[in-house]
């Protein structure tokens, strides 16, 4: 991970109703979730959602999978993963490998 992709998830992160989609997703887990269940548990419009679903995925926070006429999201925990990587690869005195166990720890793969 690089400096460029880690602003991109930040400010991906950084507006409100993303980062509440974004914590949505997290939460279903591996099941993920339909855009229209969503919006409606958020309750946000759905061309809303669609278009915070979009930067997201751009960012690379989210992955899709088409599912019939309905399209099921879930969030990309290894992005994740990468990005707390990526902010705490000088802790531990610049020793990046001693912080995979809490790594390990924080997301759920």
């Amino acid at each position: 991970m690089d400096k460029r992709d880690t602003l991109k998830m930040l400010t991906a992160l950084s507006q409100e109703s993303r980062l509440d989609i974004f914590k949505l997703l997290v939460r279903s887990g591996h099941s993920g979730m339909p855009a229209g269940k969503i919006s409606e548990t958020l309750d946000k419009v759905q061309n809303t959602v669609s278009s915070n679903l979009s930067i997201l995925s751009n960012a690379g926070l989210v992955t899709s999978k088409r599912e019939g006429r309905s399209i099921r999201y879930f969030a990309n925990l290894d992005a994740m993963r990468d990005l707390l990587g990526f902010l705490m690869e000088d802790c531990c005195g610049g020793n990046p490998a001693d912080c995979a166990p809490f790594l390990d720890e924080v997301i759920c793969i």
